[in-house]
């Protein structure tokens, strides 16, 4: 997506936000150069390429290939304290109502069973840049101009540059451990997830992340993700950057598929009344209205839980409004989560979790107590 402003970006690159990206049209097969400012083209039958040279009248020049691109030209260069040049990239989804082919983008969160995805950089010295894989979302089914949740998933910095914001902790994602900063451009709100070193490929669920996003309180289920991006944001230099390879796919519905029948050598029966069971129970983020909470259930005894329902009593002014790895209800105080598809079935030392966002009258407290297919749980 045209990159909509920086904190720190001058007003008038507002302008550049504005223009729709120029598609050329056709599929490339032999290479392609692009170096029209937003000129692209489509690759795989699946993907569109973009030059996307938004933030500056200097010339860039990208080659497209069957399964990527590489920078030709880079003549732009910006303050390493402000908004890079351009983003160079290939995508799925809509970006400035220009769709790849066959999308089936935008999707709300709550519909997409899992979204695996693919990427090999190759990197330069010299330059200063970073290599993003972006997640754009908005509460809207948007086709058109910005949206108002950006994911930026950091693969490699080079230079003196850091995200939008602020660093706000780390996080374990997808195998690997980041730094996760957040903050708004003035157009939009960003959280990025920052490798502590370069890395070259990487192929991982793209919903981990936004499932982390969420989590944080920063979209709900029933916003729409509408594309899904991978390319450099250079400031200085950047001839000979590249993405070798780009995959990305969004699958909706369950995730396995719903079974009515456990699978063979599986106990059927719930455990027993007194089965153990351990309950851990955080609010990952607390705000002057709302929250969102996660809850680790553990199988501590000694058979197999093959379905579980937990039960609990949320504190007075805390109501749950949507859900994650669960089915979850609420009467009153009572709030009830069931396992999906998926997680039902807990061997014995195994755990699951899941995670829900809810509104809050008062101060944040904790349920006091938990039961699990009956039994009383221990507190984690």
């Amino acid at each position: 997506m045209k990159r909509p402003l920086r904190a720190i970006a001058a007003a008038g690159l507002l302008a550049a936000s504005a223009v729709v990206a120029v598609a050329l049209g056709g599929n490339a097969s032999a290479d392609t150069q692009i170096c029209e400012q937003y000129g692209s083209t489509t690759i795989g039958g699946k993907y569109v390429v973009q030059n996307n040279r938004w933030g500056t009248s200097a010339q860039q020049c990208i080659n497209v290939t069957s399964t990527g691109f590489s920078i030709t030209r880079a003549d732009g260069s910006a303050p390493t304290n402000g908004a890079p040049v351009s983003y160079p990239s290939v995508f799925v989804g809509c970006h400035y109502t220009n769709c790849s082919p066959g999308t089936n983008l935008p999707v709300q969160v709550k519909n997409i069973s899992s979204a695996p995805a693919s990427i090999s950089y190759n990197y330069v010295s010299g330059a200063i840049y970073d290599a993003a894989y972006d997640i754009w979302l908005d509460p809207s089914p948007k086709r058109d101009g910005v949206n108002q949740m950006e994911i930026m998933i950091w693969l490699n910095r080079q230079g003196p540059i850091q995200p939008i914001g602020s660093p706000v902790g780390n996080a374990s994602i997808a195998g690997r451990t980041w730094e996760v900063w957040r903050g708004s451009n003035g157009s939009n709100n960003v959280i990025s997830y920052v490798a502590p070193s370069a890395v070259p490929s990487f192929s991982f669920d793209a919903m981990a992340f936004i499932n982390d996003t969420r989590n944080r309180g920063a979209i709900t289920n029933d916003w729409y993700l509408t594309s899904i991006q991978a390319g450099f944001e250079p400031w200085q230099g950047g001839v000979g950057l590249a993405v070798n390879s780009f995959s990305q796919s969004v699958n909706t519905g369950s995730n396995p598929p719903p079974t009515t029948t456990p699978p063979t050598g599986t106990p059927t029966t719930n455990p027993p009344s007194g089965a153990a069971c351990t309950v851990t129970y955080r609010a990952t983020n607390v705000w002057n209205n709302g929250f969102t909470a996660e809850v680790t259930i553990k199988n501590t005894g000694s058979g197999t839980i093959n379905g579980w329902t937990l039960n609990y009593n949320l504190p007075s002014g805390q109501n749950v409004t949507s859900a994650w790895n669960a089915t979850v209800s609420q009467s009153g105080s009572a709030v009830t989560a069931r396992n999906v598809s998926y997680n039902g079935t807990l061997s014995p030392g195994a755990s699951t979790n899941f995670g829900y966002q809810a509104t809050l009258n008062g101060s944040f407290s904790a349920p006091s107590s938990f039961s699990l297919n009956g039994a009383t749980c221990a507190r984690g």
